[in-house]
């Protein structure tokens, strides 16, 4: 019994996937870039491979939540910042476009955070 008991919480564990990251976007009222990703990219982020590996968590510029630990003030709107624990692991300041946004996230969650690793398993 014991043994069938370890058995399923291995298997659970196995099969629940790890949430490692997640990407806040810090933005405030009236910001014309916050709204050019909202239109751009907002509907499409929690369909990617990005979206699923750093679900999207929005904050306002003047609130920041106190479970993030910031490694510097945020000044710009928007600011995207790859956090793990409530930690932040890097950050993109401002929004270049979409052409751009999608390479730059890439790079950020590849180099400081295990989606490289990831994604090759999915593939």
């Amino acid at each position: 019994m014991f043994r069938f008991f370890i058995v399923l919480v291995l298997s659970v564990l196995a099969l629940t996937p790890a949430r490692a990251a997640e990407l806040v976007m810090v933005e405030e009222a009236g910001c014309a870039w916050c709204e050019r990703w909202n239109a751009e990219i907002a509907p499409a982020y929690p369909k990617t491979a990005e979206g699923r590996f750093a679900p999207l968590r929005r904050v306002s510029r003047h609130d920041i939540p106190h479970d993030l630990k910031l490694q510097r003030p945020v000044h710009f709107t928007p600011t995207f910042i790859v956090v793990e624990s409530g930690e932040e692991l890097a950050r993109l300041e401002g929004y270049p476009g979409e052409n751009f946004f999608w390479p730059l996230l890439e790079r950020l969650l590849t180099t400081h955070t295990n989606y490289g690793a990831q994604k090759t398993e999915e593939s």
